[in-house]
């Protein structure tokens, strides 16, 4: 080993023990009441001549994608045990003033039938369907002011009354105040996606607004009390390795409560229907990467990715996410509701239920936003520093 590399596995093992040190300060939401992490010499493998270890984690293959896995599964299990965070998501709208380029509601799609549920729908949703594994509910639509204010606040304020399930919401780059108005009514959780956090990428996807008023929502939020998850595409067309390292940097500085990695599916109706598919091992090494660099976020498995593989649900639980989701929106609209294709893969009770026993986990009595509640931000002890030392 040369001494770059000595010098880069000692910096890495400084960051190591600050982890370790901030995980035995708090309680673990799992069975362990005093955890360790322990995972430092499995990573050293990743350290490579290169500025940055997760460039090679990311194009891991064989025994080292394995070992990859294996070290965030079990950092996974330090922080939170077995324990799979299980929510249900409604899509209650797929109206959108947005035009991204790689996604299948986009607002130039004249070929997709737009829909907005009825209230009284959603209710019976609520009241009728709802499998007893859920512990969060999440109300998802495209970005539409009209659904959120007519629909899904009046809902939550209903349904917030009772206390039983965490509420979290996933409408958008909104005005402010309309931030304060939805957590008045009950939510907790917001999630608002960079895709990418390449300045001239996110321009030129035509991202929602711009990058730099999407980061701004998402420091108010924050700032405001919300428990907020983001995240990225992988394997977007044209995208660099730097991209995506740069956009990880950029995540992990922004006092996040969880994070997502999506493999980049050519949607239907968009001016990316002919590129390329992203790789999902790739995906599922980021999913990997995100559990080591930040052990206590949320990582969600994402239902694209049993689009690439039927396996891919179960592959992700076993990478270190920890959170599934269940779809609840009535069969009527589901195909409606395209963000890629309108022929999906519908994750059920019985199918996120059967991944998380394949994956040797089980569903977690505790909302994801209130164990993220309970956490403190381990980001100013593992700075998002661009390369190591």
């Amino acid at each position: 080993m040369s001494d770059d590399d000595l010098e880069r596995a000692a910096w890495f093992r400084r960051q190591a023990r600050a982890v370790r040190s901030e995980l035995r300060r708090i309680p673990a939401t799992g069975k362990n009441a005093d955890v360790s992490v322990d995972w430092v010499g499995k990573e050293e493998r990743f350290l490579p001549a290169e500025q940055d270890w997760r460039k090679s984690a990311l194009a891991a293959g064989g025994d080292a994608q394995a070992s990859l896995w294996a070290s965030a599964e079990r950092v996974r299990e330090e922080v939170f045990g077995k324990r799979i965070f299980v929510r249900g998501v409604i899509e209650v709208a797929n109206f959108c003033r947005q035009n991204c380029s790689y996604c299948g509601m986009r607002r130039e799609n004249g070929a997709l039938r737009r829909f907005r549920l009825a209230r009284e729908i959603v209710r019976r949703v609520i009241n009728e369907s709802l499998p007893p594994s859920v512990t969060d509910l999440n109300f998802q639509a495209g970005e539409d002011p009209v659904a959120l204010k007519e629909l899904v606040l009046p809902v939550i304020e209903e349904i917030a009354r009772e206390k039983r399930l965490g509420i979290s919401v996933c409408l958008g780059t909104v005005d402010h105040r309309l931030y304060d108005e939805l957590r008045r009514a009950g939510a907790r959780g917001y999630i608002i996606k960079l895709e990418t956090g390449d300045p001239e990428q996110y321009r030129l996807l035509q991202c929602p607004g711009t990058l730099e008023k999407r980061l701004e929502a998402i420091q108010y939020l924050v700032r405001t009390g919300w428990c907020v998850s983001s995240g990225l595409i992988l394997g977007l067309p044209n995208q660099t390795l730097n991209q995506v390292i740069a956009t990880l940097d950029l995540l992990r500085s922004l006092s996040l409560s969880g994070c997502s990695v999506s493999p980049f599916i050519p949607g239907e109706g968009t001016p990316l229907s002919s590129e390329k598919a992203a790789d999902l091992d790739q995906t599922l090494n980021a999913v990997a990467v995100l559990r080591l660099s930040s052990p206590r976020w949320i990582v969600p498995a994402v239902s694209a990715m049993n689009l690439c593989d039927s396996s891919g649900y179960v592959r992700a639980l076993r990478a270190g996410a920890n959170l599934a989701t269940i779809n609840l929106t009535p069969s009527e609209w589901r195909g409606d509701y395209q963000l890629y294709r309108r022929k999906r893969w519908i994750m059920t009770e019985e199918r996120v239920l059967r991944a998380i026993e394949q994956a040797g986990c089980e569903p977690s009595p505790e909302s994801w936003v209130a164990a993220s509640s309970s956490f403190p931000s381990l980001a100013s002890l593992l700075p998002a520093s661009r390369s190591l030392p």
